[in-house]
Order: C-alpha cells, then structure tokens, then sequence
C-alpha cells in the first residue's frame, strides 16, 4: 500500500545535467530519512546522498559539489539535481524511505522500483 516512484532519469552527455524525483503514495504518515542509492553493472549498490526530515544531508565522495539532495515533506518527495554528470555516475538509481504508515506499527522501510542514468557522448 506504500510505495515510491522515481522519475527524470536517462541518457545525458558527459557534463549534463538531470534532476531525480521520486513521490511516496499510500499509507504515509509521515517519512523519516530518504536517501538515493544507485548500482552500476556488476557493482554493489552504494549511497549516493541521504537527507532526514530535518533536511540534514549527507553525500558520497565522489559526488560532492555535483549533486544536491532536497526534499520536500508536504508532498512526501526527495529529488536528487545531478549536475557536472561523468560516464562513472552511470548506473540504475534508486529512491529510499523509511516510512511511517500509523503511528502504533514500525517504520518501513520501502524501495522505489529504480530509474536509470546513462552518461554518454
């Protein structure tokens, strides 16, 4: 009854720009920390940037200075603005919450199905 979409994904030039949402629909009472994750082919999933409800953030090495994290709690959305794109940020990307449906169960923690980023010339 929980679940994320993610959109803006797809293929840009080296050097481009593309900006990730991802909408959480259903039960939702609240969402705690979300966060996008991406996996490239053959590699593990890794975070690429998280953010909490307070809007504290936190980002991986190799994406600091290029990508910005934000969210917006009204509307149970988190976007990822990815700019100054390299063919190594090539991979599936993937939205994360931890969600809260009622407040007498625990936090859930729910996965969008992934949207893809190409970066090639």
């Amino acid at each position: 009854q929980v679940q994320l979409v993610e959109s803006g994904g797809g293929l840009v030039q080296p050097g481009g720009s593309l900006r990730l949402s991802c909408v959480g629909s259903g039960r939702i009472l609240s969402i705690n920390d979300m966060g996008w994750y991406r996996q490239a082919p053959e590699k593990q999933r890794e975070l690429v940037a998280g953010i909490t409800r307070g809007g504290s953030t936190n980002y991986a090495d190799s994406v600091k200075g290029r990508f910005t994290i934000s969210r917006d709690n009204a509307k149970n959305t988190v976007y990822l603005q990815m700019n100054s794109l390299k063919p190594e940020d090539t991979a599936v990307y993937y939205c994360n919450a931890k969600i809260n449906p009622n407040p007498l169960f625990p936090l859930l923690e729910v996965w969008g199905q992934g949207t893809p980023v190409t970066v090639s010339s």
